[in-house]
């Protein structure tokens, strides 16, 4: 097991920076998810840990071993690091068998027969790429990372090309296959739910930098600022006043949780994720009144998109029951359930 240690990573391409001061440890036997959007340097950060670019400065360690400072780099294939592409980059003229063992020593081929069985592709070892299903390739370009006994594995999304059903089934069986070999893993991905149920530590990059890194329930439930908070799940941000622990809102008056971002008193912003949004048919207390803007239908729950009757450009997310059946301008009745985060106004 070996820890991985970026330590103010910088890279830019021509006159364009791609990474700023990146800063990020992860832990030795460790599985973290690098989550940002498109174009914010996930795919780059992977490429930099396993030598396929040179960093412009900052130092990358492994095991406690500096293998890139900006000035001298330690080739790929010294670097004990096994990577994952996106669309699993396997050679179409060789057979499953062939694939995993490429660039191995002949007396290192014995491991195939044990990668097949760790991967589940026992019985497939002689058929090609173009006969197996897109999750079977994935194994075989997993397999083939871990042939090298690799100290280090780096996963650059690779499940975007699958369906949803096989890349959430995929996603655990690869986790569960890592965990097994006590694998330090950094997995590149877009999608916050692939993050948060994959993952140890979840680090969230934004336009070149690392946000905030932490384990994903804390960076659920405890975002450090709002620009976490929006980054991971969705977030209903309110305006809001304290006094006294508790917060106004045009949800009403809501107990708040203690962070450090909160003012005494006076003027702040709120979250509640939607899940906090309790949702009535009717009068209901000190629920406010609402109508419904759409409802976004996941199966076994739904998104009610919701417009505050009483404010006009004031909308919440409310997550409700996949059989509750809504209609675009029906009125509901909204109130706000548990404590609320709260961080000063900028």
């Amino acid at each position: 097991m070996s820890e991985i240690d970026l330590k103010a990573l910088a890279k830019s391409f021509g006159e364009t920076p791609v990474l700023t001061d990146v800063e990020l440890t992860v832990p030795a036997g460790s599985f973290t998810a690098v989550l940002g959007a498109s174009g914010s340097g996930k795919t780059t950060l992977l490429r930099l840990i396993a030598g396929f670019e040179q960093l412009d400065r900052g130092t990358i360690s492994i095991g406690g071993a500096v293998i890139d400072d900006g000035r001298r780099s330690l080739r790929p294939q010294h670097r004990g690091v096994g990577y994952v592409p996106q669309d699993g980059a396997l050679f179409p003229h060789l057979t499953v068998s062939g694939n995993i063992g490429f660039g191995l020593a002949r007396r290192e081929r014995t491991s195939v027969c044990e990668l097949l069985d760790l991967v589940g592709l026992v019985g497939l070892e002689r058929r090609y790429p173009h006969e197996l299903s897109g999750g079977q390739q994935q194994r075989v370009a997993l397999a083939r990372a871990l042939a090298i006994g690799p100290r280090v594995v780096l996963l650059d999304e690779p499940f975007s090309s699958l369906d949803a059903s096989l890349r959430a089934e995929l996603g655990r069986e690869v986790a569960h296959i890592l965990a097994a070999t006590a694998t330090t893993t950094v997995l590149v991905t877009h999608d916050q739910d692939e993050a948060l149920a994959l993952s140890d530590q979840v680090a969230v990059l934004r336009e070149g930098r690392v946000l905030v890194s932490s384990d994903p329930r804390s960076l659920y439930r405890d975002p450090p600022d709002l620009e976490a908070a929006r980054s991971i799940g969705e977030a209903n941000i309110l305006a809001g006043v304290i006094h006294d622990q508790v917060a106004t809102c045009a949800l009403g008056t809501v107990p708040l949780r203690p962070n450090g971002g909160a003012p005494a008193q006076g003027p702040a912003q709120l979250l509640l994720r939607p899940e906090q949004i309790a949702l009535y048919p009717q009068p209901n207390g000190t629920a406010v009144q609402a109508s419904v803007i759409e409802l976004r239908y996941h199966g076994h729950e739904a998104i009610a998109q919701l417009r505050l009757d009483h404010s006009a450009h004031e909308t919440v997310l409310a997550r409700v029951p996949g059989e509750l059946v809504l209609t675009p301008e029906q009125e509901v009745w909204v109130a706000a359930s548990g404590p609320a985060h709260a961080w000063r106004l900028p």
